[in-house]
């Protein structure tokens, strides 16, 4: 069975700074579930994706606005999710996204 969070992801993050966009790309590596996060600053690798049911756990590192490491917590629902982000000791940032429709396939002339 596909993992529900397979797909390219627009996300924002509500945080004390203010809100933070991004994709998050998730795509299944063998089974396992693997993915991206990028900002206009950076990419990063996400870490310890599982998918159980509808929710969805990782954790990543970024650098940008400042170094942090966080955890995610958050549930599927068709195209779109929602959740939180922690890092630490900080309050919990609300996050919630909506999967982008997938690319048009093209078929060859003849």
């Amino acid at each position: 069975m596909a993992h529900p969070v397979i797909g390219t992801w627009d996300v924002s993050l509500k945080t004390p700074i203010g809100t933070l966009r991004a994709t998050y790309v998730f795509h299944d590596t063998g089974g396992v579930p693997a993915g991206t996060a990028s900002t206009a600053a950076e990419t990063v690798a996400l870490a310890a994706v599982t998918c159980a049911g509808p929710r969805v756990t990782w954790r990543q590192s970024v650098t940008r606005p400042m170094r942090l490491h966080l955890d995610f917590d958050v549930v599927v629902d068709g195209d779109t999710l929602a959740g939180h982000s922690r890092a630490g000791r900080l309050p919990r940032t609300v996050v919630t996204g909506t999967r982008r429709p997938p690319a048009p396939t093209t078929r060859p002339a003849g």
